[in-house]
């Protein structure tokens, strides 16, 4: 999505997570994941630590990914930090939850995760349409990059996760997140979130998902 805002070209390399390439091995040999950006002969792992990467080495290019000042500099860290620890444990909790209690326990925290973020969005945005201002950024793609995931556990799972009673704020916030070009290009279809998550269930967790 950063790509896309900076108006950066790329290639997109899609891997199979199931059957790892060669080439996700060659260029992430420590934890073995993607996404990985191969720039030149570096190579860069994680995505917090990529769209920091991509701030920093074409600052001069397209609209900044972190703000200017430290402070806010620091909490959108922070945040980031949340939804890629808290966050997409508790709802990636849901799928591998074995028992009924496990997975309401799950549900519950992913819940009083969004909850959270409610809160900070209120903080960050400043009353403008996105985490970044008035223009998607560096929180905006964290957690907007869960948004296909999430909806697909909730299709999987059978529960309501992102409910506009409890968190109306972020709830204005996907629709216009998911009304930007940049969301358009790159975000993956729900469908295909969906049947990885199945599969991820099977053959990972082991657990039977719901019909």
């Amino acid at each position: 999505m950063i790509l896309e805002q900076k108006g950066l070209s790329y290639e997109y390399i899609e891997q199979d997570v199931f059957n790892k390439s060669e080439l996700l091995l060659k260029h992430n040999p420590i934890y073995k994941k993607v996404p990985v950006l191969i720039h030149g002969d570096r190579d860069i792992c994680k995505s917090l630590v990529i769209l920091q990467y991509i701030d920093e080495n074409w600052s001069k290019t397209g609209p900044p990914v972190l703000p200017d000042d430290p402070y806010e500099r620091a909490i959108a860290r922070f945040w980031a930090g949340y939804i890629d620890d808290k966050l997409l444990n508790s709802f990636i909790g849901i799928l591998k939850a074995t028992t009924e209690e496990a997975k309401a326990e799950k549900i519950s925290d992913t819940h009083a995760a969004l909850e959270l973020l409610e809160g900070a969005f209120k903080k960050c945005s400043a009353g403008k349409d996105f985490f970044g201002g008035d223009i998607i950024g560096y929180l905006d793609v964290t957690l907007g990059s869960c948004l296909a995931w999430i909806k697909a556990t909730e299709r999987i799972s059978g529960a309501k996760l992102l409910d506009e009673i409890k968190v109306p704020l972020l709830m204005e916030w996907v629709k216009r997140f998911l009304a930007t070009d940049c969301a358009k290009n790159t975000l993956p279809d729900v469908e295909r979130v969906e049947k990885y998550g199945r599969e991820l269930q099977v053959t990972r967790y082991n657990v039977v998902s719901a019909k």
